[in-house]
C-alpha cells in the first residue's frame, strides 16, 4: 500500500533565473510573462521543485501527478519534456531538471528565493483549487471558495481557476458571489487547468463533466448558474437532474447555437465567420482578430476590457480547441429539455446583447415553465463589473436565492 504523499505547498512562490513558479496563481512566469504549461506539466514541475533538496522517484511522480492511476512512462516522459521546453532546457544540458538514470528526475536550478505569498491588499478571495475525474477518465479542475450555502456555476467558454480571480472579466463574479455562497465553479474540459488533449468533445460531455464535479464535491441539493453557452448545459442538468436542483439562475444564455437558429444566409455567414476567425487568428500575436470577439463580447468595454479580454483568450485554450468549442456551440439545441426543467428560474439577459441577442432569451423564457425574464441594461454579453447592469445581476439574484 503507498503511503499518501504530503501536499506541495499551496501558496508558494519560487523563483529561479527569469522564471518565477506561483502555485496560487496555478501560473508559470517568465521575465513577467506567462509561460504556457497543461495541468499536468505544471503539477510535475511544482513537486520537482517543492522537492529540489532530493531525487524524486517516478513512482512519486505517478502518485502525485495522476494519483496513483495507472499509466504509461511514456506519459511521464512526455512531461518531463514539456516541461523542460517550457523552461528552455533539454534532455542535454538538463539545466533545470535532471535526469537520474534508473530513479528519477531532480531539479537543480538556483532557486533565489521561496515563500508562502503572503496576502495582498484587495487580494483575490481565496480559493481551493482541487482536480477529478470525468466519467471517460478527463481530468477536471473545480475551485471552491467563499462560505455559505452552495452556488454551482455551469462551465463555460474562455475561464481559467488561477487566473479568473485577478482577470477583470471574471474577477467580480468571485468576488461577489463568493461572499454570500460557497461558490463552486469548474474549467470545462479542453481549458483553463482541465485537460486540454482530449481530441474531441460533445455537448454530452459537458453535461456528464458537471455530474462529475457535484459527485466529487457530494453536493446533494443545490442551485445552479449558467452563462452564454453554460446555460444550456445548465438546463440540461436540471432537467435531468431535478431532485439536485433547487433554483436555476441563466445570464446571456440561449437554447439554440448559431448554427441551430441561422435561417438567413447573414447569420450563416456570421456563424461561419467565427470559426474561421480561431482558425486564423487565435494563437497569432496579433490580436486583431481575437479583438472580434472582445468587440461580441463586451462592446461597451474599455481598452483595458480588451486586453483583459484578449489576455484571456490566449491563456484559456488552444487555437485548436478554440474552433471545437465553437463548433459544437453553434451545434447546441436544448429546447425539448428546457421545458422540462421543474425548478424555479430565473433568467436574465441584457437588453441589447451584441452576442447573443435579447429574443434567444425571451425563447428561454417561453420554453421554461416556472420562469421571470430580467433585461438588464447592457450592451455587453458578459457583464463588467462597473456597469449598472452588474449590480442589478447581484440585486436579482440575491433576491431570487432567498
Amino acid at each position: 500500500m503507498t503511503t499518501p504523499l504530503p501536499p506541495d505547498p499551496p501558496d508558494a512562490v519560487w523563483r529561479f533565473g527569469e522564471f518565477v513558479l506561483d502555485a496560487r496563481r496555478y501560473e508559470l512566469r517568465r521575465a513577467g510573462h506567462p509561460v504556457h504549461v497543461e495541468p499536468q506539466v505544471f503539477d510535475v514541475l511544482t513537486h520537482l521543485v517543492s522537492h529540489h533538496d532530493r531525487v524524486v522517484t517516478k513512482e512519486e511522480l505517478f502518485d502525485s501527478v495522476w494519483g496513483g492511476r495507472f499509466v504509461g512512462e511514456a506519459a511521464l516522459t512526455s512531461r518531463i519534456k514539456a516541461a523542460r521546453r517550457a523552461l528552455g532546457d533539454d534532455g542535454e544540458s538538463q539545466r533545470f531538471i535532471r535526469t537520474v538514470r534508473g530513479r528519477g528526475y531532480q531539479f537543480v536550478g538556483t532557486l533565489t528565493e521561496a515563500v508562502v505569498a503572503a496576502p495582498e491588499q484587495a487580494s483575490p478571495p481565496r480559493q481551493h483549487i482541487a482536480f477529478c475525474r470525468a466519467a471517460d477518465g478527463v481530468r477536471l479542475a473545480y475551485a471552491v471558495a467563499g462560505d455559505g450555502p452552495p452556488l454551482v456555476r455551469a462551465a463555460n467558454w474562455m475561464t481559467h481557476l488561477g487566473y479568473d480571480i485577478e482577470s477583470p472579466v471574471w474577477r467580480h463574479w468571485v468576488r461577489d458571489l463568493a461572499r454570500a455562497h460557497t461558490f463552486i465553479r469548474y474549467d470545462e474540459r479542453g481549458c483553463g487547468l482541465s485537460d486540454w488533449d482530449i481530441g474531441d468533445f460533445t455537448f454530452d460531455d459537458w453535461v456528464t463533466d458537471l455530474e462529475s464535479v457535484v459527485e466529487a464535491l457530494g453536493l446533494q441539493r443545490f442551485p445552479l448558474l449558467g452563462v452564454s453557452q453554460g446555460g444550456a448545459v445548465a438546463v440540461a442538468y436540471a432537467a435531468r437532474h431535478p431532485e439536485r436542483v433547487s433554483h436555476l439562475v441563466l445570464c446571456g444564455a440561449y437554447a439554440r447555437g448559431r448554427a441551430v437558429r441561422a435561417v438567413g444566409e447573414d447569420e450563416k455567414r456570421a456563424a461561419a465567420l467565427d470559426l474561421d476567425l480561431a482558425r486564423v487568428g487565435w494563437g497569432r500575436d496579433d490580436p486583431a482578430f481575437r479583438q472580434v470577439f472582445a468587440a461580441q463580447f463586451q462592446p461597451d468595454g474599455t481598452r483595458a476590457d480588451w486586453e483583459a479580454f484578449d489576455r484571456l483568450q490566449r491563456r484559456t485554450t488552444s487555437p485548436e480547441n478554440a474552433v471545437r468549442f465553437l463548433d459544437e456551440f453553434g451545434r447546441i439545441d436544448v429546447r425539448d429539455e428546457a421545458q422540462r426543467v421543474s425548478c424555479p428560474t430565473l433568467i436574465m439577459h441584457s437588453a441589447d446583447d451584441r452576442r447573443v441577442p435579447m429574443r434567444y432569451g425571451e425563447e428561454l423564457a417561453a420554453l421554461i415553465p416556472d420562469s421571470r425574464l430580467v433585461a438588464l441594461n447592457s450592451n455587453n454579453h458578459l457583464l463588467t463589473g462597473t456597469e449598472p447592469g452588474w449590480q442589478v445581476f447581484r440585486t436579482e439574484l440575491a433576491a431570487f436565492l432567498l
